[in-house]
This record gives structure tokens, C-alpha cells and sequence, in this order.
């Protein structure tokens, strides 16, 4: 592979999946029936929303806590996160008996925030955009002298997502096309900077509401720009992309293609994952899949769409219920 990536993404998985045997689920892989059928190829579903916390985020957050020396544990540790990341730090603080402190935006879903707080860590509202609450939370960090845990803007995080791709391709070699949900980055990043080196055939595929499409939008200009984000049923990609981040380098290098969907295609995707495939996957899974059923390169592929997470909010469950008895549909748009 001709380029040089801002470190070396293939090692720090590797070390990464050795540091993580044992500790945390390796997800199944599954067909995907329904949506096989619909898009005339042969789709499997990567499930991370079985994981613990239900996201992948659990990844990243315990492979980057197990790096803490016993001193860093000590004084405990703060983050910021949509929600699913804040799950992930507070299981890894449970795990390793520290405490977590959590920043989480205004746009956090209450069942969320409850969550996180359920699980033993302290969590403090802060902003509408995950960029302001990331800037207050690396700040509280600084200034208590405890150990920041980024959602997304890390080596070791980035390598403990990457740790999906390991999984995949040994539990599908023959995968071709990789779609997932794009939201800072860190995930794609480090699934397809294992990737590459070990399968450089296989295309990896970044997917993102049109609400919401800061990663790509900073990956066209070619620097970090404010994006401006709407509602969307994909909250956990919802948001700006934090300056400096080290992900936007490694998306410009290793995504190969970039994909939007809208809102009526990821709630379409929502009900058909749960009324055709039993799944109950949350907005930005969703997106995923709403943009393999889109792709009109997928052709005859052996594509794997990734279920990043489950962890929908009761009240937008009950919405796409509605919704689909009012419209009379339960299937993929």
C-alpha cells in the first residue's frame, strides 16, 4: 500500500485484538436475508449491537484504558461522547476499577445519558454540538490532571475499533465491500487500516445521513470545517469533527468511497431491520444499510454491512412502529 498513513494502523490492531482476547464478544457474522434479496447480492450483517454496552464503542474505550499506567487509573478519567463512547469508558472504568467522567451534548438521548450513568460514571451535560462538548471535556481533563479518553481522536481508540476488521475477514475472507457508518472517523479508520493491509482488494465504503455529513464534507475541502447538522435519526454520528483530529488524514487515505442517505431511507432501514431480520439496530447502523440498499455498485458483490449498534432510544422505537402501521409498510424502502 502506497501511502503513508499518520501511524501504523495494521500493527497497533494487531496489538490491539491481543490486548482485547477474552475481555470483550467477537460478534457474529450473519446473513442478511431480506436485504440480500432486495439488492440482488450476497449481504452479511457484522453485529456489533451484540456487544457489550450494544456498540462497538467498547472497543476503543478498553483497549485505550488498558494502556493507562496504574497512576492514570488512579485519578480516574474523563470523555466525551454522543453516548455509545461514554458506555465504552464507563464499562472499561468498571473493568479496571476507576472512575469515568462523562461529557455528553444536549442532542444525547435521556435513555442514553441514563445509561451511562447506570453504569457507574458521572455524567455532565454540556453543549449542542459534540465539538463544543469534547472542547469542555478535554479541558476538565487538563485541568484535573486525568486522562482523556476521545471518542474518536486517538491511536489506540482508532485500533481498538479496527479490531471488527480483524474478526471480519477472518470470519469472511471473501468479503468484497465493507459499508459503515461515518461519524469522526475513528471506526472506519481503523477497520480499514487493518484492512488494507491484509485484504487490499476489499473496498471500504463510508456512510453518512445527508443531515449529517461532517467527515466527508472535511475530507472534500481537505481541512476541518464547521458543518452544519440537522436532525437526523443517526445521532451517534451526529456533530462536527474535532479540530486537529487524526482521523481526517486517515479517512482522506483510506475510504475509497463515500455514500449519503436521507432520513426517510434510514427510518425505511430501522423497520425493515426489525420487522424482516428481528434486529434491533439503532440511526447509525441504519445509515449503513440504507446505503448498501442505495449503492448502485454493489451489483453481484459479497458485501458485509456493519450493525455498529443497537442502542435505539425507546420512544424512536416506538415511532418506527407507528409509523409503519400508519404507512402499512415493514420492509426496506
Amino acid at each position: 500500500m502506497n501511502r503513508t498513513l499518520p501511524f501504523d494502523v495494521h500493527g497497533e490492531v494487531v496489538a490491539a485484538a491481543a490486548r482485547l482476547r477474552g475481555m470483550l464478544i467477537e460478534t457474529p457474522l450473519v446473513g442478511a436475508l431480506s436485504l440480500s434479496r432486495a439488492v440482488g447480492a450476497e449481504v452479511r450483517y457484522k453485529l456489533e449491537n451484540v456487544q457489550v454496552t450494544g456498540s462497538f464503542k467498547a472497543r476503543g474505550a478498553l483497549n485505550r484504558m488498558l494502556c493507562l499506567s496504574p497512576a492514570e487509573r488512579s485519578r480516574g478519567v474523563v470523555a466525551a461522547s454522543s453516548g455509545n463512547h461514554g458506555l465504552g469508558v464507563a464499562n472499561a472504568a468498571q473493568l479496571l476499577g476507576c472512575q469515568a467522567q462523562v461529557f455528553v451534548p444536549e442532542t444525547t438521548p435521556l435513555q442514553k445519558r441514563q445509561a451511562i450513568a447506570h453504569s457507574g460514571a458521572l455524567v455532565v451535560v454540556f453543549g449542542n454540538d459534540c465539538v463544543d462538548t469534547e472542547g469542555r471535556a478535554r479541558s476538565e481533563a487538563e485541568q484535573s490532571g486525568r486522562p482523556y479518553i476521545s471518542p474518536y481522536n486517538d491511536p489506540l481508540v482508532v485500533a481498538g475499533q479496527g479490531t471488527i476488521a480483524e474478526e471480519l475477514l477472518r470470519q469472511w475472507p471473501e468479503v468484497e465491500v465493507v459499508y459503515v457508518a461515518m461519524g469522526g472517523g475513528g471506526l472506519l479508520s481503523g477497520m480499514a487500516g487493518y484492512g488494507k493491509r491484509v485484504r487490499p482488494e476489499v473496498e471500504w465504503v463510508a456512510c453518512s445521513p445527508s443531515q449529517s455529513p461532517a467527515m466527508e464534507e472535511c475530507v472534500r475541502m481537505g481541512r476541518i470545517v464547521d458543518v452544519t447538522c440537522g436532525e437526523t435519526w443517526s445521532d451517534s454520528t451526529h456533530g462536527g469533527v474535532e479540530p486537529g483530529a487524526i482521523t481526517l488524514p486517515l479517512c482522506e487515505q483510506l475510504v475509497d468511497r463515500w455514500l449519503q442517505c436521507d432520513e426517510a431511507a434510514i427510518e425505511a432501514a430501522l423497520r425493515g431491520a426489525l420487522a424482516q431480520q428481528h434486529l434491533l439496530v439503532e440511526g447509525a447502523a441504519a445509515v449503513a444499510i440504507a446505503c448498501c440498499q442505495a449503492d448502485l455498485e454493489l451489483r453481484a458483490r459479497r458485501a458485509c454491512v456493519l450493525i455498529c449498534g443497537g442502542n435505539l432510544p425507546y420512544e424512536k422505537l416506538q415511532r418506527i412502529v407507528a409509523s409503519g402501521a400508519a404507512q402499512g409498510s415493514d420492509g426496506y424502502r
